[in-house]
Formats: structure tokens, sequence, C-alpha cells
């Protein structure tokens, strides 16, 4: 055995897996994608720490098929994440990909029984989200979708194209404050999506459960602004560009990297606004959406939350602003 754990996972990768060990984990991926809907970036999170786990297997514990797999292996493996440094968040994500991952063994009838059921996980703090105030939001907002006075814009150049654009990222910020939703949704909206009519919004959410949530007014109106005079502009530049609602600079569906620029641009414009992303909006989205007397079952359905348990973090949210407006305002505070 190799007196280096560390040493011996770097040494081999999961294209050296011996062959029952690479044959799992392509059974793992497929199943991942095709059979429980995850999205590509959690199937990849995934596969990049189940293929740690299993080249430690083969270099460290010298396992050859699924079936030398046990508790002690997953154990070790956890054990030298921890002496490599390896944050407790991470960890955590990994223990819980090889819980996934023996669990889908042990169906597969690879494992007799499944050592995952015996594996813990360290204790995660749960940081509270970033949020903006809404004052900060409302300064953001205004400096967003003036197609005059270039300083407040990413988009110097005179033209079309750089007021579509603008109309474009207004849109963005509109309805990623208005609905709360994932980056990776807003991305994936369609045209259809939108109905103007009710004033709500189609989205295809986590593993592919759709849900309704409703807008306000002035996103509705930056998103019509942005698919009656702003899309047909940048979807010239790639015809065929299909139905997606938002457009990246080519013509294409735009990209999350593409939106988290444009959110970041956007509150750097504002001034002294704290900097967050599509995630900070959303985080802020639910905080003053319950600040304003929504219950928390609905802010559950409006954010898509499969646990009531992940909405209640902003109850802790909306508590300690209120503490804090409490200790700055009350003289005897």
């Amino acid at each position: 055995m190799c007196p280096c754990p560390r040493l011996a996972v770097m040494a081999a990768g999961p294209d050296d897996l011996p062959e029952p060990l690479a044959a799992a984990l392509a059974a793992f991926r497929r199943h991942l994608a095709a059979e429980r809907g995850l999205s590509p970036h959690t199937v990849r999170a995934y596969l990049g720490d189940v293929g740690a786990l299993l080249a430690f297997a083969a270099a460290d514990r010298r396992c050859a098929t699924p079936s030398d797999i046990d508790i002690a292996v997953l154990r070790g493996w956890l054990a030298s994440q921890h002496r490599a440094g390896q944050a407790r968040t991470t960890i955590a994500r990994r223990a819980a990909a090889a819980r996934a991952f023996t669990a889908f063994a042990h169906r597969r009838g690879w494992l007799a029984a499944d050592p995952g059921v015996q594996l813990g996980s360290p204790k995660v703090p749960r940081h509270l989200p970033q949020v903006l105030g809404q004052d900060e939001v409302s300064a953001v907002l205004a400096t967003v979708g003036s197609v005059s006075g270039a300083a407040r814009r990413p988009y110097p150049d005179a033209g079309a194209a750089a007021e579509a654009l603008e109309r474009r990222d207004k849109a963005i910020m509109e309805l990623l404050y208005a609905t709360g939703i994932r980056v990776s949704e807003l991305c994936g909206l369609d045209v259809a999506d939108l109905d103007t009519g009710r004033r709500t919004v189609r989205v295809l959410g986590k593993r592919a459960k759709e849900r309704t949530v409703p807008v306000g007014i002035p996103a509705v109106r930056a998103v019509l602004d942005w698919a009656e005079r702003g899309r047909p502009v940048v979807a010239a530049a790639r015809p065929g560009s299909g139905a997606a609602l938002f457009l990246g600079a080519r013509g294409g569906r735009i990209d999350p990297r593409t939106v988290r620029r444009v959110v970041h641009a956007r509150i750097a414009a504002a001034g002294s606004v704290p900097d967050t992303g599509p995630h900070g909006l959303r985080h802020t989205a639910a905080t003053h959406l319950l600040e304003g007397g929504a219950d928390l079952r609905s802010v559950q359905e409006i954010l898509g939350h499969a646990s009531l348990a992940t909405t209640q973090l902003y109850t802790h949210v909306s508590i300690d602003r209120l503490i804090a407006a409490y200790r700055q305002a009350h003289p005897r505070a």
C-alpha cells in the first residue's frame, strides 16, 4: 500500500481505472444524466467526485471492482481529503456523491450492502446569504436600460446593437429580481414561456420540475421591450436563433457566464452597492418577499425549493436585518 494516500490519488485518475470500475463510472454517468434528470453542472460535479473516489480506491486500497468498496474505503478517501486541506463544504459534497454512487451500485447488485448509509458528513455552517436593500436594488435598476448616457452603459458603441443589448440587460435584471429564478432557469426560458396577460413565467427548474412564477409589471414591461425592440436586432446576427428568450451578442441562447457578467457589471455601475451575482438577486428577492409579508410556503413555491427547510434560511436573514435596523435606529439599543 502506498504510504501517502494523496500521492496515490494524484498518480491515478479516472482514466487509469481498472475496467470494472471504469464501466461502473460510465454507468453512473448515464444514470445521473438520463434517470435522475440532473443539470449538466451537477452531473459534472458528481462524476468528478466519484471518479476521484474510484481512483483512490484503485490506487490506495487496490480495489478492482465495485464490490471491493466498503466503508473503510469511503472513510479513508474522505480522511485523505481532510489531510489535503479540503474545506468542510467540499468534503460534505464529496460524501454526498459517494453515498449516491454506493446506493446506485447496491441497486445494480454490485454491492451486497450499501456502505454509504454508514458514511457521515462534516457539519457545514449555513452562512447567511448576501442580500441587497430595497433602496440598493432600486439604485441598480435605475442605472440599467438608459439607452442615452454612454457613461452608464457597458456598450459605449453607438448603434442598434448596443441599444438592443441595453434592453436585454434591463430585462434580465428586472426579471431576476422580480422572480428570484436561478440563472440556469433564466437562460433556459423561451419566448413562449412569458404569459403577459396573466403576468407569469413558466420555469423549468431542477430535475426538470416545471413551475409558474408571478412577474411584476416593471419586469413584464422590460421583457416585452427587449422581445419587441431588442431581440430582433440581436437575432439578426444568427438567423434561426430559435425560441430562446434571452440571446447572447452573437444571436444564440445566452450563456450563464454572460448573465453573471451582466449582473456584476450592472451592480458595479450603481456605485456603492455591494457586489453580488444572479444568486444574490435570488436571495434578495426571497428576503424582500418575506419582509413584505409573503408566507413561507408561497416563497418556497416561487423559488422552486424541494424542501421548506431551504426556504426557512431566509427567515433568519429577515430577522437579522430587523435586529440590525433596531440597533442602528433605537437610542437605547
